[in-house]
C-alpha cells in the first residue's frame, strides 16, 4: 500500500469536560444524560445532523416489549419509558400491548427532536455533524479524543471517555481487542412509504413471488405504520456479507440498500394492480444489526440469554427473543427462552422444535453485566451499545434498542461514580452502580 506522511501539528482544545461521548444513537443520548444529570459535565460527539441512530437516522421506529416473556413483570424503565411517554403527550406512540415483535411504534421524527430536549435540558454540550478521528493516548493513558467537524480538526479532552459509535470506533482506535464473528447478521433500508398498504393484498408475499426478477435476497417484508400517519416503515431490503466497519463495505452497503428499496417499489408497480405507494423518506444511513465486537471483561454467551441467568453485577434486563438473520441461508432463526424455537424461511410455514427439552420452570427475562460494557484496558474508557462483548446468539437477542438504551444509562452512571469517587472503572462496585441506577429510575433486579 502506498503510504503519505502527514506533518505533525498542534490540535485546539475545543472542549474540557467530565465525560465525552462519542456516538450520538439514543444509548449514546442516555449514557449523556445519566451523567450529566449527576453533575457530570458532558460532550457527545455524534457524526450525523440528529441523534438517535437506528431509531432516528435509520428509521426503525419500533422498540420491544419492557416486561418479562409472561407480559406480567415490567423489566425495563429509565430513559425509555421516560421518552416514551414524552412522545405519546405528543400523540406520537403506537401501543401493542402482549406482543413478542413490537411494544411500541413511534414517529422518528419526533423522536429526533425529543432527544435534543433531553440534551438541551441536562446541560450537555452536543456536537452534531462532528466525525471522532483518533483517541489522544499519552504514557498509556487515554487523555483525549480527536474530533474533524466544520470548524476543522479538533480536541476534546476529558476525564472519562464512553464509546457509543456502535463499531467500537474508539476502542479499536486505541489499541483494544476487537473482533468480528464468522456469519455478521445482514443489514436492512428501511424506507417511509405513503400509502403503502392495499385492502386484499399480502404485499409481502407478492415482494416474495416476484423477488428474483428484480434481484432481490430472499428475505422478510416488514413495518409499521407511523403513528397518526398514512406514512409505513418498510424494512424488506437485506445487505449481505458486508461488514459496515469497514469504510468499502458500508458504501456498497448504503447503494446496494437503496437499490433494493428501488426494486420493491418497482415491483410493487409491476404487480399490484393500481397501487399508489409513493417513497417518502430513506434512512440518513442503513440499520446495522452488527459489526465489530469488543473484548470486555465478561462475554456475555448464548447460555447465559437462553437460561436467563442474572448477574450480581447485572445493569440491563431483557426478554428479546433470540433472532439470529442468517447469513448463509434465507430466513431467521428465533429461539425463546421455554425452549422453543422456530426457523422461518420467507414463503414457507415456519419450523418449529425444541432446542431443549422441556423444564418444569421457565426463565422470563435474561440479564447483561456490567462487566460486558468495561474493556478493563483504560481506567477511565467504557462502552455502551451494540459492539457490547457477547456470542453470536446472545448477541441475537440482547442487541435490540430497548437493551442497548439500558448499556448506556449504565455507562453514564458509572462514568459519574468513577469520577466522583476518582476510581478507576475496571475496578467499580457494581452494587454502587446498580444503587444509583435504580435511584434515577431504572429496574434493577
Amino acid at each position: 500500500m502506498n503510504t503519505l506522511h502527514e506533518p505533525a501539528r498542534d490540535v485546539p482544545v475545543v472542549h474540557e469536560c467530565d465525560v465525552c461521548v462519542i456516538g450520538g444513537s439514543c444509548t449514546g443520548v442516555f449514557a449523556a444524560v445519566r451523567a450529566a444529570r449527576l453533575g457530570a459535565r458532558v460532550v457527545i460527539v455524534e457524526k450525523a445532523g440528529s441523534f438517535g441512530g437506528v431509531a432516528t437516522l435509520s428509521l426503525v421506529n419500533v422498540w420491544h416489549s419492557p416486561f418479562d416473556t409472561t407480559y406480567r413483570k415490567q423489566i425495563i424503565a429509565g430513559l425509555t419509558m421516560e421518552v416514551i411517554d414524552r412522545l405519546r403527550r405528543r400523540k406520537a406512540v403506537t401501543d401493542r400491548e402482549r406482543s413478542p415483535h413490537w411494544a411500541w411504534a413511534f414517529n422518528p421524527q419526533e423522536l429526533q427532536i425529543e432527544l435534543d430536549e433531553l440534551i438541551r435540558e441536562a446541560g450537555i454540550t452536543p456536537l452534531l455533524h462532528t466525525q471522532f478521528v483518533a483517541p489522544h493516548v499519552v504514557d498509556g493513558q487515554l487523555r483525549a479524543a480527536i474530533i474533524e467537524n466544520k470548524s476543522g480538526r479538533q480536541a476534546i479532552r476529558a476525564r472519562l471517555f464512553i464509546d457509543a459509535s456502535g463499531d467500537g470506533d474508539l476502542c479499536h482506535r486505541a489499541g483494544l481487542v476487537t473482533y468480528a464473528v464468522a456469519h455478521i447478521q445482514p443489514s436492512t433500508t428501511c424506507a417511509a412509504i405513503s400509502d403503502y398498504l392495499v385492502d386484499g393484498v399480502q404485499l409481502d408475499q407478492v415482494i416474495r413471488e416476484h423477488a428474483a426478477e428484480f434481484d432481490l435476497p430472499a428475505g422478510f417484508a416488514w413495518g409499521t405504520a407511523i403513528p397518526n400517519s398514512p406514512v409505513y416503515m418498510l424494512a424488506g431490503t437485506r445487505v449481505y456479507d458486508a461488514n459496515a466497519a469497514e469504510a468499502e463495505q458500508l458504501t456498497f452497503s448504503e447503494m446496494e440498500g437503496r437499490r433494493q428499496v428501488r426494486a420493491i417499489m418497482d415491483l410493487l408497480r409491476k404487480y399490484v394492480p393500481g397501487w399508489r405507494g409513493v417513497l417518502q423518506a430513506l434512512p440518513a444511513r442503513i440499520g446495522i444489526r452488527e459489526t465489530r465486537h469488543v473484548r470486555c471483561q465478561y462475554q456475555l454467551t448464548a447460555a447465559d440469554v437462553l437460561q436467563g441467568r442474572q448477574f450480581g453485577d447485572a445493569i440491563a434486563n431483557g426478554s428479546y427473543r433470540v433472532d439470529v438473520h442468517h447469513q448463509d441461508k434465507p430466513g431467521i432463526t428465533l429461539k425463546y427462552l421455554d425452549g422453543t424455537q422456530e426457523y422461518c424461511c420467507p414463503g414457507a410455514p415456519p419450523v418449529r422444535s425444541l432446542w431443549r427439552p422441556p423444564e418444569k420452570v421457565d426463565p422470563t427475562f435474561y440479564q447483561i453485566p456490567l462487566r460486558s460494557i468495561v474493556p478493563g484496558t483504560f481506567p477511565n474508557l467504557l462502552l455502551a451499545g451494540r459492539m457490547f462483548d457477547a456470542e453470536p446468539e446472545a448477541h441475537a437477542a440482547a442487541r435490540v434498542m430497548v437493551n442497548m438504551n439500558q448499556t448506556g444509562e449504565a455507562a453514564g452512571v458509572a462514568a459519574w461514580l468513577a469520577l466522583d469517587s476518582n476510581t478507576p472503572v475496571t475496578t467499580l462496585a457494581a452494587a454502587r452502580v446498580r444503587s444509583k441506577l435504580a435511584a434515577g429510575g431504572s429496574i434493577i433486579l
